[in-house]
């Protein structure tokens, strides 16, 4: 969904937790293909990708664990709307000045980029 939505550009990082469909060979290849690179925290160590830990831990605890699904279909609706409907267009993170990720976004883009100097 986000390499439809969002065309990221190569090297783009992605973050994830350790979850064997991340880990998966199908997975790996689409990235690999995309030219993205993945991101995993070390085997036992959640905090390498502390903030992905925290956004699926949030997805459980906000809506995952919240309801009785009654099969794949309707699981994988609901946790597409939960995110693209709700956390990052409604949901506000302390994180980024209490705005949805897509104010945040969006305001960011506006800013003007720090220029570096040539010199550092």
């Amino acid at each position: 969904m986000a390499l439809n939505a969002r065309q990221p550009k190569v090297g783009l990082i992605i973050h994830s937790d350790r979850g064997s469909q991340y880990a998966s060979h199908e997975y790996q290849a689409l990235l690999k293909q995309h030219g993205l690179v993945c991101s995993m925290s070390r085997k036992g160590n959640c905090w390498d990708n502390a903030v992905m830990e925290r956004f699926f831990l949030n997805l459980k605890m906000e809506r995952v664990w919240r309801r009785d699904y009654a099969n794949y279909l309707e699981a994988s609706k609901d946790v597409t709307e939960y995110i693209a409907g709700f956390y990052n267009c409604v949901r506000l993170h302390s994180a980024r000045g209490n705005l949805p990720p897509i104010i945040y976004e969006q305001t960011m883009a506006a800013k003007k980029p720090i220029l570096v100097s040539v010199n550092t």
